[in-house]
């Protein structure tokens, strides 16, 4: 396993990150950088030289085989010996043939035949610039070796990245169950209140007239009924629970993680809806606005 997915024991990664690396191999140098952002899933753009380009669907694979979420840029540069990157080129069979030529012209007008050498190599298309031939053998193994150490840098900056936004998480995560553990305790004090409530305003209606025990208990009991978050509150403990259990795994977990925060909004959605507890109301606000903040966040988790 590479160093940089060692270090990453249990915790989630950025999807952000670059790295860089060059290695050589025979004759070929090869250069790589690697920048990461943000994406539903993988997926890898390669930029080459057009006589590397055989080698795009091995570069993709092996960033594949170490990056599972996000838009990867890799940009490849094959070294050269010349500022240029073009090599001289001779094309002998012209330059023969040119020689040949002044021979006969020579020949023909009685003037002496003694071109130099620089005569012949000046003459159009004798010499021209072409890019050196490539040795793919070498150049694979370049980049293979290049592209590792540009993916163990790259790792290294998402899983220190990873390191901040699992801190964070787990503080948003603690929060969520403060409130949600308040709302436990809120739930039945508002049927009690709602009872305590009702009973004033029969009184007051009545005119001290006995009340009937019966009605005011089938009336409290379907309020409660209306009003019962147990179930709900039950389900986004749940989702605490599997929002933890993800955070601590070590396989790529950020669209299961966005899965569960659209679920714990569902949730403090219907909370929210069966509640008419003013405390409720102010609590489900406070669950709202950290979920949000959760949400954008699991959004940079590979």
């Amino acid at each position: 396993m590479p160093k940089a997915d060692r270090l990453r024991l249990t915790m989630p990664k950025s999807m952000t990150g670059f790295g860089s690396g060059r290695a050589s191999a025979g004759s070929e140098e090869i250069s790589v950088e690697l920048k990461a952002v943000n994406h539903k899933f993988c997926e890898v753009k390669v930029r080459l030289p057009r006589e590397l380009s055989t080698l795009e669907p091995l570069a993709m694979k092996q960033v594949k085989d170490r990056v599972q979420r996000g838009a990867v840029d890799l940009t490849l540069r094959r070294a050269s010996a010349t500022t240029s990157g073009d090599v001289p080129k001779v094309d002998l069979a012209l330059a023969r043939h040119y020689r040949a030529a002044l021979a006969e012209i020579a020949k023909a007008t009685g003037v002496p035949d003694q071109p130099e050498l620089r005569d012949i190599a000046l003459q159009a298309g004798v010499l021209r610039l072409e890019e050196p031939a490539v040795d793919l053998d070498s150049a694979q193994k370049a980049l293979h070796a290049a592209l590792g150490q540009a993916l163990d840098g790259l790792n290294s900056m998402r899983v220190h990245e990873g390191a901040a936004i699992a801190a964070d998480l787990n503080s948003r995560l603690a929060k969520l169950r403060a409130v949600t553990a308040q709302l436990e305790l809120l739930a039945p004090r508002a049927v009690d209140e709602y009872r305590s409530r009702l009973n004033k305003r029969i009184a007051e209606l009545s005119q001290g007239h006995p009340l009937d025990p019966a009605r005011l208990a089938q009336e409290v009991a379907l309020f409660a009924d209306r009003t019962d978050v147990a179930e709900e509150l039950t389900r986004l403990s749940a989702h605490f629970n599997q929002f933890d259990q993800l955070l601590k795994s070590d396989e790529p977990a950020g669209r299961k993680l966005d899965f569960l925060v659209q679920e714990m909004h569902r949730e403090v959605n219907t909370t929210g809806s069966k509640s008419q507890h003013a405390e409720i109301s102010t609590r489900i606000v406070e669950l709202k606005s950290e979920l949000e903040r959760l949400r954008e966040q699991v959004q940079n988790v590979e």
